[in-house]
């Protein structure tokens, strides 16, 4: 199944796929509201932001299997990301991306590799995919590194399809 088909839902629980972004590039990120990482929501919207006229969007992906750091319902969430971060880019339902539950979106992504040559697990939250128009997988940022860096940047304008 391509990447752009795979069902998924909304935060609010509809179902919806990845479709309406096959001609955009994407940054699919899973996110939790309490981690040490969590202010990159802030650097993750200023993306959005800077780049969404130029066919890109941040996806949100919140999950909890990373020591319990996203506990609170789909309203908790949405609460929370637009009244701290002011988050105005896509979020989907609350998703496992690792272990016999991992979303078949993250099977997809999990089997592209970071710039160490590693594929498989997340390895955090906040953990970073960047899909080209047309839905391939073409970087993996590990957790740490930050939305704005300079390696994410140049991924992201690399890809821009305008």
């Amino acid at each position: 199944m391509h990447l752009h088909d795979i069902p998924v839902r909304t935060l609010d629980g509809s179902p919806t796929s990845l479709a309406e972004h096959r001609d955009d590039a994407m940054l699919i990120v899973n996110v939790a509201s309490r981690c040490g990482l969590t202010p990159q929501y802030a650097t993750l919207e200023a993306l959005h932001e800077r780049y969404r006229d130029r066919g890109f969007s941040v996806i949100g992906v919140p999950c909890n299997q990373f020591g319990g750091q996203e506990p609170g319902t789909a309203e908790d969430i949405a609460t929370f990301c637009s009244t701290s971060y002011g988050v105005t880019f896509p979020l989907l339902d609350k998703t496992d991306v690792n272990g016999p539950g991992r979303h078949p979106l993250y099977e997809v992504l999990t089997g592209h590799a970071d710039e160490q040559g590693e594929a498989g697990d997340v390895q955090w939250n906040f953990e970073k995919f960047l899909v080209a128009p047309g839905g391939e997988v073409v970087a993996r940022f590990r957790p740490t590194t930050l939305p704005d860096s300079d390696e994410v940047v140049r991924a992201i304008e690399a890809v821009l399809p305008r």
